[in-house]
C-alpha cells in the first residue's frame, strides 16, 4: 500500500500540547497495489477458514474454549505489565499467594468480559454499547476501578511520558471521541465497502487505539474487539482465536508499526505486521486442536483401563479440558462421591500420567492435567507444524 494513499490523521493544537486526530475510516481513501499484502491477506484469509471449520468439527470443542479465553486473558494482559502466568490463572483464588492476586484478579475479569461480550453478541450487535458493558466487567474491582469503567472518557488521556507536556502520544481530546466511536461503528457495518473483513478489522484495531477511548484498558477491550468482529461477520464459527499472544511475543514490533500509521502514513506495515499475526495465530490455535485430539485418544485409552472406575474416571477426565486444576475435594463435589472415593480416584489418574501433584504437601493437595495445559502454554504443543 503507498503511503499517500492513506491519511492517517492530523496534530491539533491544545493548551499546551498537540493531540492527535485521525481520519474517519468510514470515509477514507483505502485502496492498495502491493502484493506482498495481497498474498499474506489470502494466506491469513485461508488459514482462517480452516480453523474456523475445525472448530466445528472438534467434539465438545466448548470445553477447550475456556482454555483459549484464559490463555488469550493471561498474554492480553500481559501487554499491560501483569504477570500471572498462564497455569497460575487457572488456580482457585485460596491457591494464588496474597501479593499476586491483584495481577490474578485482573486477569479473571479479563475472562469473564471476553465471555460476557461472547455471549452477548449473539444478542447484540458488534457496537460501543457492547464493548463499554465489556469494559466495566474488565476494570470493575481492579487496578483502574475508578477510572470510569464502562464509560468513554471525558477528559484528555496520553501514552508514555511523566506529564502530557512529554507524553509519546495523545490520543484525541475528549470532546471528539464520540463522533469518532460513532464513524468507527459505521465502518463496522458498512455493508457497501469493498474492503476485506481481515482488512477492516486491522484498521479497526489501529483506529480504536488511535482513538483510545477509556482512561484505562483500551489495549485489552482493542486486541478482545478483532475476535469479536470476526464472529460478527462469520468469519469464525467459534471464538478461538486470539491474537494477543503474537502481540505480546513481539511487543516492540506491535508498538512501532502502530506509530509508523499516525507519523508516517504507513498503514502497510501495519497491516503486514497485524496479517502475519492472524496467519500465525490461525496455524497455532489449529495446532493445539490437533494436539488436544490426539492427548483425548490417549487419555481415553488409560481410562478405559481403570476398570469399575471407567465411568467416573472419563466424566472426571472432561471436566479437566475446562478445569484442569483440581483437588481431591472439588472432585467429590464434582462427581458427587465420597472423598475416600475422589482421592483413590486422584491417586489412579496419578498413576497412569494424567494428572502430577503440584503442592507437594500430603494434605490439601492440588492436582494438574500437565500434559493438556503445556499444550496452551509455551513450554510445548504435541504436533507443532
Amino acid at each position: 500500500m503507498e503511503k499517500s494513499q492513506f491519511h492517517a490523521g492530523t496534530y491539533i493544537q491544545e493548551y499546551q500540547y498537540k493531540s492527535f486526530h485521525p481520519t474517519s475510516l468510514d470515509n477514507a481513501a483505502v485502496s492498495w497495489h502491493d502484493l506482498g499484502l495481497d498474498l499474506l491477506l489470502e494466506e491469513a484469509t485461508r488459514l482462517l477458514g480452516e480453523l474456523s471449520a475445525y472448530s466445528i468439527l472438534v467434539p465438545d470443542v466448548d470445553f477447550f474454549i475456556r482454555m483459549h479465553t484464559y490463555k488469550e486473558a493471561t498474554a492480553s494482559s500481559a501487554i499491560e505489565g501483569t504477570r500471572t502466568q498462564f497455569d497460575e490463572a487457572l488456580l482457585p483464588e485460596e491457591e494464588v499467594e496474597p501479593e499476586r492476586r491483584d495481577d490474578w484478579v485482573e486477569v479473571q475479569n479479563y475472562s469473564r468480559a471476553m465471555n460476557y461480550a461472547i455471549e452477548a453478541l449473539g444478542r447484540l450487535p458488534l457496537s460501543m454499547r457492547l464493548l463499554n458493558e465489556t469494559h466495566r466487567i474488565l476494570m470493575s474491582g481492579v487496578r483502574g476501578q475508578n477510572r470510569g469503567p464502562g464509560e468513554i472518557r471525558r477528559s484528555q488521556n496520553w501514552i508514555g511520558g511523566a506529564t502530557i507536556k512529554d507524553a509519546f502520544f495523545v490520543p484525541p481530546s475528549a470532546e471528539r471521541v464520540p463522533d469518532l466511536l460513532s464513524d468507527l461503528e459505521k465502518f463496522w457495518h458498512n455493508e457497501g465497502s469493498d474492503i476485506p473483513h481481515l482488512i477492516k478489522i486491522g484498521l479497526t484495531h489501529y483506529q480504536f487505539e488511535t482513538i483510545h477511548p477509556y482512561l484505562d484498558g483500551n489495549g485489552r477491550i482493542g486486541r478482545l474487539l478483532i475476535t469479536l468482529y470476526l464472529m460478527d461477520k462469520k468469519l469464525l464459527r467459534k471464538p478461538v482465536l486470539y491474537v494477543s499472544d503474537f502481540f505480546e511475543r513481539n511487543r516492540a514490533s506491535y508498538y512501532d508499526a502502530l506509530t509508523l500509521v499516525r507519523t508516517q502514513n504507513d498503514i502497510g506495515h501495519w497491516l503486514k505486521f497485524f496479517l502475519v499475526g492472524i496467519e500465525q495465530t490461525a496455524r497455532s490455535s489449529q495446532n493445539i486442536f490437533e494436539s488436544i485430539i490426539l492427548l483425548r485418544r490417549e487419555s481415553d485409552r488409560k481410562v478405559v483401563q481403570m476398570g469399575k472406575r471407567a465411568r467416573k474416571a472419563h466424566d472426571l477426565l472432561t471436566w479437566l479440558y475446562s478445569h484442569p486444576i483440581i483437588s481431591a475435594k472439588s472432585i467429590a463435589q464434582t462427581l458427587n462421591v465420597s472423598s475416600q472415593s475422589a482421592n483413590a480416584l486422584a491417586r489412579a489418574f496419578e498413576d497412569v500420567g494424567i494428572f502430577r501433584e503440584m503442592t507437594g504437601y500430603k494434605r490439601n493437595r492440588l492436582f494438574i492435567f500437565q500434559d493438556y495445559v503445556d499444550i496452551f502454554s509455551s513450554r510445548g504443543t504435541r504436533g507443532q507444524k
